[in-house]
């Protein structure tokens, strides 16, 4: 982003709180109150009845197992991060309510909104900005069913005032900088708000053209996300479900091109996950939840195959026997999207059946300092220069640093195939380019691997080489033949030998954040050498005992 639009969005930005913090504003968005809702879309998504037992008994909102209190009904507790906002006035707990059911749950239900309401009752700069109020509305139209229709008029009033209003807002306020999962979030709202309340088509009609030019934006041509994160992609592909029932609900005409998109999404979607039925760990994902990806997948209702290329989003998949190896082969996305992308060109996971063997480490749900570090090269099963991040993805002044130029060509031979990738990341400044190869054998017992650096200029100084292959913690691993190789062996008894031809071996200390927040202690083989020529290559393989 340039400095002029920098100021012009500053500008913009401090214009709009002026305008909106104003009690004439506040007045605009009053108006006729609807006796009711037409109906109340339907929620396909479980919620965690534990979490609703957290918020009722102890004040504290939960993430992942992450918990945070509320304390004396402060909807603003001093010093958390905005992802915490996010959680805490977006209302996905909601479900949690409605998990646990019956008048507990209900009555809880209530309680949190109707305090809400009163302590929100206009604008608000952190509470009402859109990327927060389209989660909220969306959550409370979806969970009217459950807490709403049996409540007092008094309660049904305050409810139905205060969601027009912030439908006001929302409706004059989009695309309000927005993009991505939080742009389509608030798209979703409005177009409940269209549907659900009577005489408000004009929000559908909204909503629908701004989702026309977004799908088109944030679902790449081969089905997977401009963000290049799959637990983004599962979340685009609920919201798709969502407003595909809802439209169903209110008898609307069906839209073609949410149809065509969950066709395209969801076998990206098979594509990234692992024979446990999870994902692998690329970009800020973390495995998320098998039973949850497969009820989103029968949602869905597409019977596409399992695509074993994303051209566009950058990723290969090889599945031999048992066997699935994926690779990453994409460039750093655009700005502002690359905003989570991790540093990690040509990393890789391997797994066999439902055990995992080699895994990048992940991220956290809630916690800046550990998505940082998590997003460094070192944390992949890649090769690194120096073991320093390759680029940065933060900025968009930085992104001469990232990999402009990926080739990737995939060749199939009987029923074994070899895929030969180079990337360009290390050619601005260290002159040297990256080539990997990875060949998977016909029953998928024999992974084999080799990289290759090569110094388009003259070698003006030695660079350390490091090239990381994280294990998952339930692999053991020791090595052998004068730690020259290593044996694993998997939790169902398997082993598998890991071998090099050049460098030398080392088993270090990694960590694994796959699921949840607490990071658990596994290891990593580490290949080490040293660059002193223009042209240096490393084999390696990973062979079944």
């Amino acid at each position: 982003m340039s400095v002029l639009n920098k100021i012009e969005q500053a500008i913009k930005s401090k214009a709009s709180h002026l305008a909106y913090n104003s009690p004439l504003y506040n007045w605009s968005l009053g108006g006729t109150v609807p006796n009711r809702l037409l109906f109340s879309p339907t929620d396909l998504w479980p919620g965690n009845s534990d979490n609703a037992k957290w918020l009722i008994y102890s004040g504290e909102f939960t993430i992942e197992g992450d918990r945070l209190a509320l304390n004396n009904a402060n909807w603003h507790p001093e010093g958390v991060n905005s992802q915490w906002l996010r959680h805490i006035h977006g209302f996905s707990w909601l479900r949690d309510f409605r998990a646990l059911g019956g008048h507990e749950g209900r009555q809880a239900a209530r309680a949190m909104i109707q305090s809400w309401i009163s302590a929100h009752p206009n604008w608000d700069e952190a509470s009402w900005h859109p990327r927060i109020l389209g989660k909220r509305l969306g959550h409370w139209l979806a969970g009217y069913d459950f807490f709403g229709e049996s409540a007092d008029d008094e309660f049904q009033y305050m409810f139905l005032d205060s969601t027009v209003r912030q439908l006001r807002h929302l409706s004059r306020s989009l695309p309000a900088g927005l993009y991505g999962l939080d742009l389509l979030e608030a798209i979703k709202a409005l177009a409940y708000g269209g549907l659900t309340l009577e005489g408000r088509e004009t929000y559908l009609e909204q909503a629908l053209n701004l989702l026309d030019t977004e799908l088109d934006k944030q679902i790449l041509s081969d089905g997977g996300p401009i963000t290049r994160n799959p637990e983004t992609l599962l979340q685009i592909v609920r919201l798709l479900i969502d407003l595909r029932a809802a439209m169903n609900q209110a008898r609307y005409p069906a839209i073609e091109k949410i149809q065509h998109t969950l066709d395209r999404a969801v076998p990206a979607l098979r594509f990234f996950r692992h024979g446990d039925g999870a994902f692998g760990l690329f970009n800020d994902a973390q495995e998320n939840n098998e039973e949850d990806i497969k009820k989103t997948v029968m949602h869905a209702g597409s019977r596409a195959r399992t695509l074993s290329s994303l051209p566009q989003t950058g990723y290969e998949r090889i599945a031999m026997g048992r066997s699935l190896l994926l690779v990453d082969t994409g460039k750093s996305t655009s700005w502002p999207y690359n905003k989570t992308t991790h540093h990690a060109p040509l990393s890789f996971e391997f797994s066999h059946g439902r055990e995992r063997i080699f895994v990048n480490c992940g991220t956290h749900p809630t916690c800046p300092e550990w998505q940082e570090a998590l997003r460094s090269t070192p944390a992949h099963n890649t090769l690194i220069l120096d073991d320093s991040n390759i680029h940065s993805a933060q900025t968009k002044a930085n992104s001469r640093h990232k990999p402009h130029k990926v080739t990737v060509d995939r060749e199939q031979k009987g029923n074994s195939c070899l895929i030969d990738i180079h990337h360009d990341g290390y050619l601005t400044n260290h002159g040297i380019t990256h080539r990997r190869r990875f060949y998977l054998s016909e029953k998928g017992f024999d992974l084999r691997g080799e990289d290759n650096l090569t110094c388009t200029i003259d070698l003006e100084k030695e660079h350390d080489i490091a090239i990381r292959f994280h294990l998952h913690p339930k692999v053991m691993v020791s090595l052998v033949q004068g730690d020259t190789e290593a044996l694993l062996r998997l939790k169902n008894g398997v082993g598998w030998r890991f071998t090099i031809t050049q460098g030398a071996l080392a088993l270090e200390n990694s960590i694994y954040l796959g699921e949840g927040i607490r990071p658990r202690k596994t290891k990593q083989l580490v290949i080490r050498a040293t660059l002193t020529e223009k042209h240096q290559q490393y084999k390696w393989a990973l062979q079944r005992e």
